[in-house]
């Protein structure tokens, strides 16, 4: 919620080219208990002391000499750091009330000034000016957040390969039409053959003595993109011996739930 202090502690721009109506507004402001107020009675330096204040409030009379206030709203709206435009409009013309809303004026008040009136508007008006100061600066915490958790799930997701590669004896991935993209660990020294024993590859020339039902399963389930774990399999070596390995995988998928390819790990089961 927002708190009197709050309110009376915001900013506010009086801009009037009457020096009798500025002094009066100041007045106001000030035996209300508000303590940042401006004036100016010059309409041509208004969007250059918000950009630099960034006023939560501007009181604008809408006659003035120069420029009025109508063009001083259409000024307002190139600032494109801000896009909640707070502006009471001050006006003895009740015709021009209806066009000073449809240009981005959030309330009005009329000439001569009822004070409390003026007083309750401008209370209200800061209200809703800090309430959604406050929600933009909620939403920032929160995508902030989500940002610091992403990298913090990276870095979580980078040290898991890292264990992973250092459990295991190789560590693989593959990208949405199959072919290999990374493998960690003596894959070569180890099975004596191309990765590719783990899925079929067009290019490569089979290799003997695995057991091909087995393979064809575990193809089957990579193309079906369903996770695998702890899976067995086995090669007969062409001096009788068995090499027995145990593959785990699980499919990938980006941040739109597009299948990106596979990553997993393996090992070779050692007999005792």
């Amino acid at each position: 919620m927002i708190s009197d202090s709050d309110v009376l502690g915001a900013s506010i721009l009086i801009v009037d080219d009457q020096e009798t109506n500025v002094i009066l507004l100041q007045q106001l402001l000030a035996d209300a208990g508000y303590t940042h107020v401006d004036s100016t009675m010059d309409p041509l330096t208004v969007c250059a002391m918000h950009r630099k204040n960034a006023y939560d409030l501007i009181l604008l009379d809408l006659q003035m000499p120069g420029m009025d206030g109508f063009q001083v709203m259409e000024a307002l709206k190139t600032n494109q750091t801000d896009p909640y435009l707070s502006v009471l409009v001050i006006t003895a013309q009740p015709a021009h009330k209806l066009r000073a809303l449809q240009m981005g004026a959030k309330d009005f008040v009329s000439k001569p000034f009822d004070l409390l009136e003026v007083k309750t508007r401008i209370h209200n008006l800061l209200e809703v000016r800090l309430l959604y100061k406050k929600l933009a600066n909620h939403n920032q915490e929160l995508e902030r957040l989500v940002q610091d958790r992403t990298a913090e799930l990276r870095e979580s997701e980078a040290r898991y390969r890292s264990l992973t590669e250092l459990a295991s004896d190789w560590y693989w991935e593959q990208d949405d039409k199959g072919n290999f993209t990374k493998v960690s660990g003596p894959v070569l020294e180890m099975l004596g053959i191309r990765v590719n024993a783990l899925v079929n590859d067009a290019h490569s020339v089979p290799m003997q003595g695995w057991n091909e039902a087995e393979r064809q399963f575990l193809q089957s389930t990579i193309a079906a993109r369903k996770p695998f774990l702890d899976f067995m399999f086995s090669r007969v070596n062409r001096d009788g011996s068995v090499q027995k390995f145990c593959v785990s995988g699980e499919p990938m998928f980006d941040q739109f739930r597009r299948f990106v390819g596979y990553r997993g790990i393996g090992n070779e089961v050692i007999s005792h």
